[in-house]
């Protein structure tokens, strides 16, 4: 009788010393707030310091990613938006289209509020970094190089023969970590396409490098060897070594042809002057680079992997892929070598295959903004200051847009065009990624020769899922690639 009531007064003790942090974490950053904090939306701001960062990890390191969110539903019902403490910072996740297309198109009481450790890593002068005019000015300069039927029509030659050559090569190994070497080719093309070469002891070691810095992007913030997020500054320095070196070379032949001719993001990098005559200076040309090239190959790497095993697992939807790409060879003119942007732009079922991929995977799960501004959300206040998390994974999985939301089903895109804030695999408003209509060039390339000549077979077809940092199989999607006869 007496160990019982120990144990009961210990359980009584710890729920009472929970509820005073908790409470005391929130009494820490509402106070400030006065009547304001009653418009609030409904959450909790976890335990002081850490905040909801290890219900997150736990939730996003196990088989139930779903379940952080789903927690906070369960709690407060369908709200749409929760307040929490994440990433260092007391925030505002929002899941609903209304309010994500609220937050990301008003530009006037939002600005990038990504975490400090992911502007560490990703760099300060990045578009993570910067807003206002300065963001405008350096994406339209760098949009420009990646978008536009004349630049994408250069691009696509490239493409198609960096494509059917990896393909031939991984089809003579025994077997490959598929996603390791979509990686390894999806950098080489964004390499191409911002530096127009470098070696290939060059390329795997910057590889190598955005590898460690990635698992540090959605790490917590702690700086001590053995953590990922330590790893990853180790990473950024090893980067921003590697790319300072090739500036600096660029530089100088530059200096020395100074009528050479533009080849590629880097040169106009370089070249770039704002209506006051300012240049960029190397750290900033630098942690674009860092941005780009990470951007770059991560989620063009990762969708044509997911699209390829969503294919296998689904030979109804591969039949109708590949016939559409047989089609589009039938009709090509004679003694026409190689695809054609018009090509690519008439595959409207692989299009759709793509859209499903982006939508089930949703490769960025957040993007992060702050509010300039008292701003009312949906009924609800974010204050000034506060962090919001766009919260895409939950837009994409709404039953009410995307009936069977875990489905994948490429035929729901037949006829349905979603409406403004319901896709957003690649954001959207001022801050669209601008390299979105290249990725899916990219993809598109890739699962045309793949689909015609190729087949996976993993090695692990039930491999566990990983989501952090991001979604991917344990393996990395071992397997083999077999040429088959047509």
């Amino acid at each position: 009788m007496g160990w019982g009531l120990l144990v009961v007064g210990c359980f009584l003790a710890f729920l009472i010393v929970k509820w005073v942090l908790r409470s005391l974490n929130c009494w820490y950053y509402e106070r400030k707030l006065g009547e304001r904090r009653y418009d609030l939306p409904p959450g909790d701001l976890g335990w002081p310091f850490i905040g909801n960062m290890w219900s997150f990890l736990r939730a996003f390191k196990s088989r139930k990613s779903e379940s952080f969110i789903s927690s906070f539903v369960s709690r407060f019902g369908h709200t749409g938006l929760y307040k929490v403490h994440m990433f260092g910072n007391p925030s505002i996740i929002v899941t609903t289209a209304e309010a994500c297309r609220k937050v990301l198109s008003d530009d006037e009481s939002f600005k990038p509020g990504w975490p400090s450790s992911t502007v560490n890593l990703i760099g300060k002068k990045s578009f993570l970094g910067i807003f206002d005019e300065e963001h405008k000015w350096l994406r339209k300069l760098t949009a420009a190089p990646v978008n536009g039927q004349e630049a994408l029509s250069i691009y696509l030659k490239y493409i198609e023969e960096s494509v059917i050559e990896a393909l031939e090569k991984w089809a003579g190994m025994e077997q490959i970590e598929f996603l390791t070497e979509l990686r390894k080719l999806t950098f080489r093309i964004i390499m191409y396409i911002f530096m127009s070469s470098e070696s290939e002891h060059v390329m795997e070691a910057l590889e190598r490098e955005y590898t460690a810095l990635n698992y540090g992007v959605r790490a917590m913030a702690i700086n001590i060897p053995g953590f990922a997020y330590h790893s990853a500054l180790k990473a950024r320095k090893n980067l921003v070594a590697v790319l300072q070196a090739i500036v600096t070379e660029r530089r100088e032949q530059r200096r020395k042809n100074s009528q050479s001719v533009k080849k590629d993001m880097m040169d106009a990098l370089m070249d770039a002057e704002d209506e006051n005559g300012r240049r960029l200076t190397d750290e900033e040309i630098i942690d674009v680079l860092v941005m780009y090239l990470n951007a770059g190959h991560e989620s063009s790497g990762h969708i044509i992997m997911w699209a390829t095993v969503f294919l296998l697992k689904h030979p109804d939807v591969l039949k109708r892929a590949k016939a559409e790409q047989e089609e589009i060879v039938r009709n090509r003119r004679p003694g026409q070598n190689g695809l054609t942007l018009k090509e690519v732009r008439q595959m409207d079922y692989l299009s759709k295959v793509i859209d499903e991929t982006l939508r089930v995977v949703t490769f960025s799960l957040v993007v992060f903004r702050e509010a300039k501004k008292d701003v009312r959300v949906c009924g609800y206040i974010v204050p000034k200051g506060w962090k919001v998390l766009v919260w895409f994974r939950s837009v994409h999985f709404d039953p009410e847009t995307y009936p069977e939301p875990k489905k994948f089903d490429p035929s729901r895109w037949d006829e349905f065009t979603p409406k403004a804030g319901h896709f957003l695999p690649f954001g959207g408003g001022s801050r669209l990624c601008p390299g979105n209509d290249l990725a899916k060039i990219e993809i598109s390339i890739f699962l045309h020769h793949f689909l015609l000549n190729y087949k996976l077979e993993q090695c692990n077809p039930a491999s566990p899922v990983m989501y952090l940092p991001h979604t991917r199989p344990k393996d990395n999607c071992l397997g083999r690639i077999r040429r088959v006869s047509t």
